[in-house]
């Protein structure tokens, strides 16, 4: 998607850079135009985020939590079988709270225990084995999965790519301005970017789960993701 702005700058315009302290002062003469560029390329992911909980109940809050944590220690217990690294296994949370029914008769809340939860983020470096993994987690006691959520480890080269995409269509839609205000070339004065944030296409999510695995692997789909830029381009029309 390409935005635009067309103005005349009578003395100067001020190019401001982050990494530079000081402003830069360039003299222009023509008109301004000014557009902003959203380039986003496709690639294959590479990594795949699950996340994995665990919840139990009791009727103290010791026990509730006394218990989950044993369910929960079987669950990561079996991620580190599974060949995931520490470093790629994150607790996202923890919660315990009470429970109550609401009893029609008394119209009031009756106590009926405790409930704790735990779950961890988990990073697939082989998103072959996502439906595995998911399974398996189910099996080690599991009772909730999240995800996957589809990522590039190192997207440098997709947005390297969006980038020069995005600069050619700029200037490209620049010179078209220029010369339907019957001007012939243009100058660059100014670049910006913003680093638009990888998002999956589609995104597969997990319900929620209790069962034992199943004799084939849970069936994922990674399809493909999006790295993408923002540039604004800013150019002087000259003659």
């Amino acid at each position: 998607m390409i935005r635009y702005a067309l103005g005349l700058l009578a003395t100067a315009a001020v190019v401001a850079t982050p990494a530079a302290a000081a402003q830069v002062q360039i003299a222009v003469q023509g008109p301004v135009v000014e557009l902003t560029v959203n380039e986003n390329v496709e690639a294959e992911p590479d990594i795949a985020t699950v996340s994995a909980g665990v919840t139990t109940q009791a009727g103290t809050a010791v026990e509730a939590m006394r218990t989950n944590a044993q369910a929960m220690t079987a669950v990561v217990d079996r991620i580190k079988q599974l060949g995931v690294a520490e470093r790629d296994i994150q607790t996202s949370g923890i919660n315990l709270g009470a429970m109550y029914d609401y009893d029609q008769a008394s119209r009031s809340q009756v106590f009926r225990g405790y409930q704790a939860s735990n779950r961890v983020s988990v990073k697939l470096r082989d998103i072959q084995r996502t439906g595995e993994v998911l399974d398996a987690l189910v099996a080690a006691g599991a009772t909730d999965l999240g995800g996957p959520e589809w990522s590039i480890d190192d997207d440098t080269a997709a947005r390297a790519q969006a980038r020069r995409t995005a600069v050619e269509k700029g200037r490209t839609q620049a010179l078209e301005y220029a010369r339907l205000a019957g001007y012939s070339d243009i100058r660059l004065l100014e670049i910006n970017e913003t680093v638009l944030p990888s998002r999956p296409m589609p995104l597969i999510v997990a319900q929620t789960a209790r069962a034992e695995a199943a004799d084939a692997s849970t069936p994922v789909q990674p399809g493909m993701v999006q790295a993408g830029v923002t540039v604004t381009l800013k150019y002087e029309m000259t003659r």
